[in-house]
């Protein structure tokens, strides 16, 4: 049965909206006065939620491999592949990783309000680079996956970490049946988004464009968000370089990944690139460390009705606008500038990353080092 089918487009803006005014003040405050203690010895708990894909498979094995991060839980969204595809690659992964202690569970089954657009183009027919994995000795979790997010954070409260690659829908669901959990989540990492343009046209980053209303209220929920976009992304390329280092080792997830990364770093070849963007995994690096990248705060809004524009992160890079007044003058009335007003920050955006440092770390990682 579809999940998410009865939320109505009124209903939805209006709780939005809602939601933004009751939560934004008091845990932006919270959020960016100061950063998390990275490096602690107790390992952050995280919640990634992905729609399984290539990069997100490499997302899930550096979190898998990363003593920083303790998954709680993996829910799916669909996004580059079918809600379904997306469930049965996760099992799949999770069992190659012997890891069946992880809650999986399915989520929505298409975005808010447009339909799905899947990425077999650029992940293969089944979201996989094409590889057949075992099937699964893991068992999907019967819960729902934004019920699933709803429990754990109760359950941990000021403790989890929501790691979202895909598409927003899961996090959007969760927020609508339970509002309450916006002030208990620790911080949200996301990959999605651009201040500089974008993949799928000119202007939208994929994640985001798959379901903007989504990515929305995301932003302007009032929790700690973190965008891991297209700006950092693209710096770090997985090149012919990296591919040879993890060739060096063998195991099955070793193998597994270097089979994805041979995909990827050839078909970027095609396109004239000399790797594949990292864009899932450095979102997964930046939870393992943040000082990975340089993340200046900034409002970001997302573009919801442009014609060419949906989709868009628009990022306030000076958080402040102008103030416009109307007047009257003999000759007509007309708004004259009076002034500048300060917009509140409601993300850290990544603008810079040191990419062979996190690119080493994820070769180590996989290789199990």
């Amino acid at each position: 049965m579809e999940r998410n089918t009865n939320i109505g487009l009124a209903r939805f803006a209006h709780r939005a909206r809602r939601l933004a005014r009751r939560f934004c003040g008091a845990v932006l405050v919270l959020g960016f006065l100061g950063s998390p203690a990275w490096g602690a010895a107790v390992a952050k708990k995280i919640i990634l939620d992905t729609d399984p894909g290539t990069d997100d498979a490499m997302a899930l094995m550096l979190a898998l491999n990363s003593p920083e991060l303790d998954v709680r839980a993996i829910t799916v969204v669909p996004g580059n592949v079918t809600a379904r595809q997306g469930l049965e690659n996760a099992l799949r992964m999770i069992s190659l990783a012997n890891r069946c202690d992880i809650p999986v569970a399915g989520g929505a089954e298409h975005p808010l309000f447009q339909k799905l657009i899947t990425a077999e183009f650029w992940h293969g027919k089944n979201g996989l680079a094409n590889i057949e994995l075992p099937a699964s000795k893991c068992k999907a979790d019967a819960r729902f996956g934004p019920d699933l997010i709803i429990e754990l954070v109760h359950a941990s409260p000021h403790e989890i970490t929501l790691v979202p690659v895909g598409p927003l829908t899961n996090i959007v669901l969760a927020i609508e049946k339970d509002p309450s959990i916006v002030p208990l989540v620790k911080e949200v990492i996301l990959m999605g988004g651009s201040i500089k343009g974008g993949n799928v046209n000119a202007a939208a980053e994929a994640n985001i464009y798959n379901d903007p209303e989504a990515a929305q209220v995301v932003f302007q929920a009032g929790w700690p968000v973190t965008m891991v976009g297209l700006d950092v992304g693209d710096k770090t390329l997985f090149s012919r370089k990296h591919l040879e280092q993890l060739g060096r080792t063998h195991g099955p997830v070793n193998d597994f990944i270097y089979g994805v990364t041979k995909f990827l770093v050839e078909l970027s070849e095609k396109f004239g690139d000399s790797g594949t963007p990292m864009y899932d995994p450095l979102a997964v690096g930046v939870a393992i460390d943040a000082a990975l990248v340089t993340a200046p705060a900034m409002h970001v809004d997302v573009e919801t009705q442009g014609e060419f524009t949906r989709g868009e992160t628009v990022a306030n890079r000076r958080n402040e606008i102008e103030r416009n007044v109307l007047r009257h003058f003999p000759d007509g009335d007309r708004y004259v500038i009076e002034g500048l007003d300060k917009v509140t920050p409601n993300a850290k955006v990544c603008v810079d990353v040191q990419a062979e440092k996190f690119l080493e770390m994820f070769v180590s990682r996989i290789q199990g080092k």
